[in-house]
């Protein structure tokens, strides 16, 4: 299944990315994930790799997500990205924002992901409080400073990214973002003009409720907004939303989770096809902020 995917320079990272990512929270497992057998896992990873998607992201807090990165594709590490989140404990549920606690995590990471190095460490949706009363940002870049970590980053969301674009620390956003959350549309761009990367998640809305775990009543305004009148011929939902998320020019990559072969041949031909063009993006975006869903001011 390796295919030809559309890449983007992920910021001041300098790091050509495919902007179809993938998300390991998928293989989590155990009681908040859905069953993945180890050989199921495998499969899919090695999948994603073999589609020519290059980067991957996961964290402690996603179950069994770094350990079977390890043993499936560590073998193949030169072919992707890597990234990861500080800030979280083994049993994940909650976040310990002290630098003790993101050195254990980094050591921990490298050992179940058999790996010396990841190429993004972010924090994990701390505040901006959280992060300056730990000194968070001194620890990753003491972590770059032995090589273990390339580049930092933080998971968050408004009203947090002000403040973290405005203190200019971290070389990497993960942002959600799609046309049914468009509250940092804006944001993303503003990033971008910063010479941060731009890391998308829920950039399908987690999927359609029949096939995947979107919020069936955020997927409502699909159909509120007559979206299914500017799908392609055969196009699915979630394929539509893809498109609409990579219609966004200052996207870098979406990190879109599957544990289905199926779904993620289709999320590659989305990306294959290309974002929405101009004129169906635009109609898309009109009538999504016809039902009330709009984006926030930014900077």
């Amino acid at each position: 299944m390796t295919a030809d995917l559309p890449t983007s320079t992920l910021g001041r990272t300098g790091l050509k990315v495919t902007r179809l990512g993938y998300g390991a929270m998928e293989i989590r497992g155990g009681a908040r994930g859905r069953p993945v057998s180890d050989a199921d896992a495998s499969a899919i990873l090695n999948a994603v790799l073999d589609a020519g998607i290059n980067y991957i992201d996961t964290s402690q807090d996603y179950g069994r997500s770094e350990e079977l990165i390890g043993t499936s594709i560590a073998h193949r590490r030169t072919e992707y990205v890597l990234a990861t989140k500080c800030g979280c404990v083994p049993a994940g549920g909650e976040h310990v924002w002290t630098p003790d606690n993101c050195w254990r995590g980094l050591d921990l990471s490298l050992k179940r992901m058999q790996t010396d190095y990841v190429d993004v460490m972010q924090l994990h949706n701390p505040s901006v409080d959280d992060t300056e009363a730990g000194g968070l940002v001194e620890s990753l870049n003491a972590m770059r400073a032995t090589g273990k970590v390339r580049w930092i980053g933080v998971s968050t969301t408004s009203p947090y990214l002000s403040t973290y674009l405005a203190n200019g620390h971290f070389d990497v956003f993960q942002i959600p973002y799609s046309g049914l959350e468009r509250t940092h549309e804006n944001w993303i761009t503003s990033s971008a003009a910063a010479a941060i990367g731009t890391v998308i998640r829920g950039g399908v809305a987690k999927g359609e409720p029949a096939n995947g775990r979107g919020h069936p009543e955020r997927w409502d305004t699909f159909a509120a907004a007559d979206l299914d009148e500017l799908r392609a011929p055969g196009e699915s939902r979630t394929a539509f939303m893809l498109r609409f998320t990579l219609a966004h020019p200052h996207v870098n990559t979406t990190i879109v989770g599957t544990q289905s072969l199926e779904h993620l041949e289709e999320n590659v031909k989305a990306a294959q096809i290309g974002p929405l063009d101009e004129s169906t993006y635009t109609e898309a975006k009109q009538r999504i902020e016809r039902t009330g869903v709009t984006a926030e001011a930014a900077l």
